[in-house]
């Protein structure tokens, strides 16, 4: 079984359980999948925001390189991995999801650098070369996004709450 993340045209998120990527894909194509919240059949899948690695997986072991704008750049440690499956057993599924969702914002907002509207310049210059390879997050258009894809430049579309609902 695979556990996709998707979204309906309504923004309402949930997830989906597949004997396969094939199967998924199946499924959207003959209009089998529809939003449990609000019935809508225009449903796509959304990047899985169980984890983010932007570091070491152990204390002590050194930090991994990792892809930044084109360039090779360092990470932070990331302190301790997430439980293995195994751990997890016989607990509820929606809590596990929300405690990987909360680990998973709190390594974004804790990890990046918030450059606001200035994301798409600011991740250019990145990739260039022309400002510190480093992690960061910020708002971007439809339009930009798909600007800097077509550039080459590595960039994820993440739907974070509004700031007065994260503690």
């Amino acid at each position: 079984m695979i556990v996709f993340d998707l979204l309906c045209a309504s923004g309402h998120r949930f997830e989906g359980w597949f004997s396969s990527a094939e199967d998924f894909a199946s499924q959207k194509e003959r209009n089998l999948l529809q939003c449990p919240s609000c019935g809508s059949a225009d449903v796509k899948r959304v990047p899985s925001p169980a984890r983010f690695n932007l570091g070491a997986t152990e204390p002590g072991r050194p930090a991994k390189e990792r892809h930044v704008g084109g360039k090779r750049g360092r990470a932070g440690k990331q302190g301790r991995a997430p439980a293995k499956t195994g751990d997890m057993e016989g607990r509820d599924p929606f809590a596990i999801a929300q405690m990987l969702y909360s680990r998973m914002l709190d390594e974004l907002l804790t990890k990046t650098e918030d450059v606001g509207k200035d994301f798409p310049e600011e991740a250019r210059r990145i990739h260039y070369d022309q400002a510190p390879a480093r992690p960061i997050r910020g708002v971007a258009t439809q339009a930009e996004h798909d600007a800097l894809v077509d550039e080459g430049i590595p960039v994820a579309r993440f739907p974070l709450p509004p700031r007065d609902q994260l503690n």
